[in-house]
C-alpha cells in the first residue's frame, strides 16, 4: 500500500528552497530557519523522508569506491534492513550517489534506481550496508517504488523534502497527499528561484492543504 506522502518545504518569500542561500533578516538567519524546519520534521512523525540525487550527494559526501566485499547482485531490490526506526531514501535514477555508511543521521537509507543503473554500482551499495530499490520499467515510475516501500518495509508516512525537482515530479504524478510549507522572511534574489518555486505553485494548483 502507498505511503502518506508529505511534502515539507521550507521557501524564502521569493521561493528559494536552498537555507544556505538566505539573505540575513531581522527574524533570524539560516540556523534559525532550519532549526524551525527540523523541528516541524519531527512532529510530522513520518517513518521516512525522501529527497533527489543532489541533496543526498550533500548528506553522504561520499566519493565512488570498490566494495570491499563484492556479492551476488539482487535485482529488483535488496534490503540490508527491514528493522530500522527510520528510512532515509534518495531518488538517484542513474546510479550517482555513494556512500561510506549505511545510515544518514541514524536513519537507514534506502536508494531508488533506475532500470539500467550498473551492477557494479549495486554491489557497492550492498557491500557498504545500504538497500536499493531498482525500477523495473525504463521510466521510473515513483508510484510503483512506493508501493515497494510500504509492503516490503512497512513505510505508512513519507516526508518528500526534495528541491523543486523532485518534489515537482511527485506533484505531476498525483502523490503528493499533504503539504507543509513554511515561508521564512528572508529571500535569496537571483533568477533561480523563479524555477526553485514550482513545486510549490503546483502544490496550489493541485489543491493540497
Amino acid at each position: 500500500m502507498k505511503p502518506k506522502v508529505i511534502c515539507h518545504m521550507l521557501a524564502s518569500l521569493d521561493g528559494g528552497l536552498h537555507p544556505s542561500r538566505f539573505t540575513a533578516s531581522p527574524e533570524g538567519g539560516k540556523a534559525e530557519w532550519s532549526s524551525v524546519y527540523e523541528r516541524v520534521h519531527g512532529e510530522l512523525e513520518g517513518d521516512a523522508w525522501i529527497v533527489g540525487r543532489v541533496t543526498m550527494a550533500e548528506m553522504s559526501k561520499a566519493a565512488a569506491h570498490e566494495p570491499a566485499q563484492a556479492g551476488t547482485v539482487q535485482r529488483p531490490h535488496h534490503f540490508a534492513r527491514r528493522d530500522a526506526g527510520s528510512y532515509a531514501i534518495a531518488l538517484d535514477g542513474s546510479g550517482k550517489v555513494h556512500f561510506s555508511k549505511p545510515d544518514i543521521g541514524g536513519d537507514h537509507v534506502v536508494v531508488l534506481l533506475g532500470r539500467d543503473v550498473a551492477d557494479s554500482h549495486l554491489a557497492e551499495l550492498a557491500a557498504d550496508g545500504v538497500s536499493y530499490i531498482v525500477s523495473e520499467t525504463a521510466e521510473i515510475d515513483l508510484a510503483a517504488m512506493l508501493d515497494v516501500l510500504g509492503r516490503e518495509l512497512d513505510i505508512g508516512r513519507l516526508l518528500l523534502e526534495g528541491g523543486a525537482g523532485i518534489n515537482g515530479s511527485f506533484f505531476a504524478a498525483g502523490l503528493v497527499d499533504e503539504l507543509s510549507l513554511l515561508v521564512a522572511p528572508p529571500s535569496m534574489g537571483g533568477r533561480a528561484t523563479r524555477a526553485s518555486s514550482s513545486s510549490a505553485r503546483a502544490a496550489w494548483r493541485a489543491g493540497c492543504t
